[in-house]
């Protein structure tokens, strides 16, 4: 911003917010350029907003003035969604965290946007519910980021995701409206479905300020198994061909060996370093029910040809089971400090095909590439580890992942299932939805956000925008 502007907007921004919540110094600021991903862009001002009214006076005084406005959550986007990279305000919501209300008899949840959404599942099973959405960010991500980005989780597979979960929406317009979207009804056809279009938006179109949540009855029991593959093809083959039988597990989780071995170099439990991949199953329902399905799993497993299954006995096991799946991301950045996570999705028949290409991918750019994820919804998690100083090694790794978006597009597949768009995705936009796609998209942005005030640069390319890593 122009020195004089920024100097009268404060002044204006000051008249209704505390000015403690108004953070100008550079050491303030600079936290707030980065999030979990690559780039970093330093904010002239971060107001931390903790009320509607004070969304509104952003909002109107950004379009007044003309400044960018980059609302962000606790920052841990994997795709640069909140890094305000034309400078301006950065809406902080990560302090706004009053409302938790549940509403037993209509199972929801109304919450304020910065409630850690792993809070509201832990309210929810005080009333016998749960709020299914499980990010792995979940004890650290607020509910708002979640919604902006349409986020999933492992049980992605059985619940759905986010959106699936939004009954209503409380927002602020670019140009500092009040409107509120759906309601409390599980069935609401009244005109365009506006919630669904601003989950997943973001924070292009509208800041959220208040989320009603549907409920479901929390499973009974829980079981869990773990298979072991000689191939991760077969794994695949024994994902397609457990999901056609009628069984639809609550978590189907996949670790390739490579993710295997960092996990044992890390924090050892005694995982065979020589399989290919494993696969972690969760059932979840009545407990009779469970017992029997089990068994049914173990038998796909082995019908396609898993090495070994072992089916956790015990609670206890279970965890230690899961603590493999969740020691991967630490685990892996020991070999080398940058990691690029990717979340490409394929149709679950493609599953199979989708690992073959990733491994001819590791071959052909002689990249370190590790899968794990959410592969019973096809929701694979490439991950490839780097030195971002190295810069050949980085040039590699970029035709890699490009590669990678190339192979989920030409399976059916989509650029992102869960991480989002932001700055690291852009540049293959067109490829997905096509032009007329994108222009459709884009004319939507013009229609909410008349001065593009809202999160620019944001999921639209720039012409000529090419993935870049190097600088990150």
């Amino acid at each position: 911003m122009r020195p004089n502007k920024e100097r009268t907007l404060l002044e204006e921004l000051q008249q209704t917010i505390n000015s403690e919540r108004i953070l100008t110094s550079p050491e303030d600021c600079v936290s707030y350029g980065f999030d979990a991903s690559f780039g970093a862009c330093t904010p002239d001002v971060v107001v931390q907003a903790c009320s509607t009214d004070e969304v509104v006076t952003v909002m109107k005084l950004a379009n007044k003035y003309l400044v960018p406005v980059y609302p962000r959550g606790q920052g841990t986007s994997l795709s640069g969604g909140p890094i305000p990279v034309k400078r301006g305000l950065v809406l902080d919501c990560s302090q706004w965290n009053n409302k938790l209300t549940i509403n037993s008899d209509d199972m929801i949840a109304i919450v304020s946007p910065g409630v850690l959404t792993s809070k509201i599942d832990e309210e929810a099973e005080q009333y016998g519910y749960m709020y299914p959405p499980d990010p792995s960010s979940a004890h650290v991500s607020t509910i708002g980021g979640n919604l902006a980005e349409n986020a999933g989780g492992p049980r992605g597979l059985k619940y759905g995701v986010t959106k699936d979960y939004v009954l209503g929406l409380e927002i602020v317009t670019p140009e500092g409206e009040v409107v509120r979207t759906g309601g409390k009804t599980v069935k609401n056809v009244t005109g365009y479905d506006l919630t669904k279009l601003i989950v997943g938006s973001e924070g292009t179109l509208a800041v959220i300020t208040e989320a009603t949540l549907k409920l479901v009855p929390r499973p009974k029991a829980t079981k869990t198994l773990l298979a072991l593959f000689d191939e991760i093809v077969d794994s695949g083959k024994a994902i397609s061909a457990l999901l056609k039988s009628g069984i639809i597990p609550a978590k189907m989780e996949l670790m390739d060996q490579a993710s295997i071995q960092a996990v044992e170099a890390y924090e050892p439990i005694g995982l065979p370093l020589d399989v290919d991949a494993l696969l972690l199953i969760e059932l979840d329902g009545h407990p009779v029910a469970i017992e029997e399905e089990i068994l049914e799993v173990e038998r796909w497993c082995q019908t396609m040809h898993a090495r070994e299954v072992k089916i956790a006995e015990t609670e206890e096991m279970a965890a230690e089971f899961w603590r493999a799946r969740k020691m991967v991301s630490p685990a892996i950045v020991r070999v080398k400090p940058t990691k690029i996570s990717e979340d490409a999705t394929v149709p679950r028949s493609k599953i199979p095909d989708m690992f073959a290409a990733l491994k001819e991918i590791k071959d052909l750019y002689q990249v370190d590439l590790v899968v794990f994820g959410h592969a019973g919804d096809g929701n694979l998690h490439p991950n490839i580890i780097a030195d971002v100083r190295d810069r050949e090694e980085m040039e590699r790794v970029e035709q890699a992942v490009a590669a990678i978006f190339k192979a989920a597009i030409s399976l059916g597949g989509t650029l992102s299932g869960e991480h989002g768009i932001g700055t690291m995705k852009a540049p293959f936009m067109e490829m997905e939805v096509g032009e007329m796609g994108l222009d459709l998209m884009k004319r939507v942005k013009q229609a909410w956000d008349p001065n593009n005030i809202l999160n620019p640069g944001k999921i639209f390319p720039d012409k000529g925008q090419k993935l870049v890593l190097t600088n990150g």
